[in-house]
């Protein structure tokens, strides 16, 4: 890994410190949510539709209630009230209520003695249906007016959502074109394949309190709705977020297994536990959209876009998650990269009879970012242009606005591009390499965090406490959830650096709804720059109240004081020193108990005002930019990625390790999606592939070596200058890779995944023609 970087040293931030909790995962002592057992402890499963589209004539429990071993049966009608994570779009119920929407829907759910007993009770089950026409694909949704998933939808037809926007003179913008180009692009689903399936235990005591103990990343959200759903006081839930093994977005809905245990639990009077299998994951999902995009750009002959037309249409699946945001994220981020004076988007998400997708890394803005990148190598062809330059030319720059008011501050996407194009030997190989063989480039942006919640109210994204021990010990309390993208050592590395510790003298408690204050989970890159802000204003706090004693100990002016290898010290004269631990005891004599707390909140002016405003604004953006060289066998039809390189401005990396990590697995991830990975469904709306064996992923064999390069460029606003790293880098890679394999065999691919067949059936090589 090579890093590029602008700035002084510190004591623990940029080192390449293992995790923190890096030896319990190794070996195998960290607890998953299943893993957790309680005494008395029964099992959840659920009995799910078999059909893509029904009405639920009758469900008669009698037989399972019967079966020996069996505690609780519970259908929709006993949670009969809507969840959703977005509050303005709630259309599911825990458990179908009514009607069944995919296949999968949950239905009924059942509690026994052990996951077998609760299984063979499931088939008792005596469900009837009448089975009313599926909707599978966009076009059926737009044009079936007889069919209507969502008879209370008050858009029209199978439209969920619809989004209309328009920036600046855009007719205008075209008719002053040199050249305008048309493209319909298409980006295949995909789901997160998370190694952790869903899992959840609930425990209903009897004094009528509630906890819970899920794979989620959104505590803070699954508390709200557990309220809501069971109507509790918040005081008297618990939502308890153990590590999550994998989310990348998949685990940040509500999910109605977490409600059945909850009401499972207060029937059986025990804990109640579940864990959904591979297949039942497949559905759950809330993976990648399906979207079908038609872009269209004006540009002159040196290059400047002088207009874009973007329209998305988007296969949202049976229920809505996150696809408010989602319509409004395939347009709103193309200006934070290039300069577009003139922008219209149109955006329409519908409804089908497959399961609901949501956020997947890169949440909506993976798919419009491989069809402008693809786009916009057509049009560099064009002019004559190299594509890494053309990039160069058209970048938005630093500390300015785009057409859409979205807030731009740190940038360094040129050094990004300079970077790969350099690392990979990009003019060497652009156009030069042999038959079969190419490169192709791409750049990105994403968001550090959302502008706005998702219930809009005017406090503080994220909440962190701070406890200081007798012994130098520091606790870090924040409800941040860790998926494994290593909140926990990030948030423990700020505080050491701020007191002046070791990483190993902080201990994280995280994910707890009791114990910690607020955070809105970990979703959309938003932990480092929030999570990190709030345990940072917490840290400095703190050192301030240790300081302060220290200075008044040791006679000189708090000023000079610092903090490193355990000691406080006198800058001007080290011999003028004491103990961490010496510190925190004469702190505790002086000021009492060592508590502090922080909070971060965004900006209110990073964003317009306009309706479709709250989505895009971000306190700032990351950057990446790729290469890919790719070697294309034409009679076999085999792409082989032989190396990616990567460009990455993160602001400053609080950890190389850990960003390096997060580059290589966005790297992993954008490689399926460009060459593998699609969610396909039967004409009955059953899933094609539905485990691990069937649903293609990149296995070792056909991982690249990926060059990470860290591009440090800090950004005013973030903890020490730090930005999202999470998701950032998996959006250029499958345009990237697109890219390269028209430089290899001289055919455009508008739709994902690009497979043998499609390679095989392809117009004649080297016409430029797309498939």
């Amino acid at each position: 890994m090579a890093i590029v970087t602008r700035e002084k040293e510190f004591s623990v931030i940029g080192k390449r410190n293992p995790k923190i909790e890096a030896y319990q995962k190794a070996s195998g002592q960290t607890r998953y949510a299943g893993d957790i057992k309680l005494p008395r402890m029964a099992w959840a499963r659920l009995l799910r539709s078999p059909h893509a589209h029904a009405r639920i004539i009758s469900i008669d429990t009698s037989r399972a209630e019967a079966y020996p071993g069996v505690l609780s049966v519970i259908t929709g009608d006993d949670m009969p009230v809507t969840i959703g994570i977005m509050p303005t779009s709630q259309d599911e119920f825990p458990l179908a209520v009514g009607k069944v929407r995919y296949v999968g829907d949950p239905v009924a759910a059942i509690a026994a003695v052990d996951e077998e007993t609760a299984g063979e009770a499931c088939e008792l089950i005596d469900v009837q249906y009448e089975v009313l026409p599926a909707i599978l694909t966009i076009d059926e949704a737009l044009s079936r007016e007889d069919v209507r998933i969502h008879e209370e939808s008050r858009s029209p037809g199978n439209i969920h959502k619809e989004a209309h926007l328009e920036f600046g003179d855009v007719e205008g913008g075209f008719a002053a074109a040199d050249y305008v180009r048309d493209d319909e692009m298409f980006f295949e689903g995909t789901t997160h394949a998370a190694m952790e399936n869903y899992a959840t235990l609930a425990h209903w005591e009897l004094n009528n309190k509630l906890t819970v103990w899920s794979s989620t990343q959104v505590p803070h959200y699954l508390h709200r709705e557990m309220a809501k759903v069971f109507d509790l006081p918040k005081a008297h839930i618990r939502i308890i977020a153990p590590p999550v093994g994998g989310g990348f977005g998949g685990k940040s809905d509500p999910f109605g297994h977490e409600f059945a245990v909850a009401l499972l639990s207060k029937r059986c009077g025990r804990p109640v536990k579940i864990v959904l299998d591979r297949e039942e994951s497949f559905y759950a999902h809330r993976g990648r959209h399906p979207v079908r995009m038609i872009v269209k750009t004006g540009v002159r002959n040196d290059g400047t876009i002088t207009a874009v037309h973007f329209q998305s249409f988007l296969d949202g699946g049976a229920y809505s998650s996150y696809g408010l945001a989602s319509t409004y994220y395939t347009g709103a981020l193309l200006g934070v990269t290039y300069q577009i004076p003139a922008y219209k988007f149109d955006g329409i998400r519908v409804y089908t009879n497959k399961p609901a997708c949501g956020p997947k890394r890169g949440h909506g803005t993976t798919q419009p970012r491989f069809a402008f990148e693809c786009h916009l190598d057509k049009i560099a062809e064009h002019l004559g242009f190299d594509p890494a330059d053309y990039r160069k030319r058209i970048l938005t720059p630093p500390n300015t606005r785009t057409v859409n008011e979205l807030r731009v501050t740190s940038t360094a996407a040129g050094e990004c591009i300079d970077q790969v194009v350099e690392r990979s030997g990009w003019r060497e190989k652009f156009r030069k390499l042999p038959p079969g063989k190419g490169v192709g480039i791409a750049l990105s942006a994403y968001i550090s965090g959302a502008g706005l919640p998702i219930y809009w109210n005017d406090m503080p994204h994220s909440g962190a406490q701070l406890k200081v021990d007798r012994g130098g010990g520091v606790t870090v309390y924040c409800g941040v959830a860790d998926i494994g993208q290593g909140c926990d050592s990030l948030l423990a590395d700020i505080v050491a650096e701020e007191l002046g510790i070791e990483q190993a003298d902080v201990r994280v408690v995280a994910g707890d709804t009791d114990l910690t204050p607020v955070d809105l989970g970990s979703y959309s890159s938003r932990v480092t720059f929030m999570a990190g802000n709030a345990v940072l204003d917490a840290a400095r706090k703190m050192r301030e109240i240790i300081f302060a004693a220290v200075a008044e100990r040791l006679e000189v002016p708090v000023e000079r004081l610092a903090a490193s290898w355990r000691q406080v010290y006198d800058v001007d004269d080290r011999s003028r020193a004491m103990s961490f631990e010496d510190a925190c005891i004469l702190a505790e004599s002086r000021a009492g108990t060592l508590v502090s707390a922080g909070s971060y909140k965004p900006p209110h002016d990073i964003g317009g005002k306009y309706k479709g405003a709250g989505v895009g604004p971000s306190p700032a953006y990351s950057y990446t930019a790729c290469v890919a060289q790719v070697d294309v066998d034409s009679d076999t039809g085999e792409v082989r990625v032989e190396k990616l390189w990567l460009a990455h401005d993160c602001g400053r990396a609080l950890n190389p390790l850990n960003v390096e990590g997060q580059i290589e697995g966005s790297a992993y991830m954008g490689l399926g999606e460009a060459l593998m990975e699609e969610s396909a469904f039967r004409s009955s709306g059953l899933h094609r592939k539905p485990s691990l064996l069937e649903y293609r992923l990149p296995t070792f064999l056909d991982m690249p070596p990926v060059e990470s390069i860290i591009v440090e460029n800090p950004d005013a606003e973030g903890p020490y200058g730090a930005k999202e790293a999470g998701e950032g880098p998996l959006n250029p890679v499958p345009p990237a890779i697109a890219n390269a394999v028209y430089d290899a065999i001289g055919v455009r691919f508008d739709a994902t995944p690009i497979t043998r067949d499609k390679i095989l059936r392809a117009p004649s090589r080297g016409g430029g023609a797309s498939a």
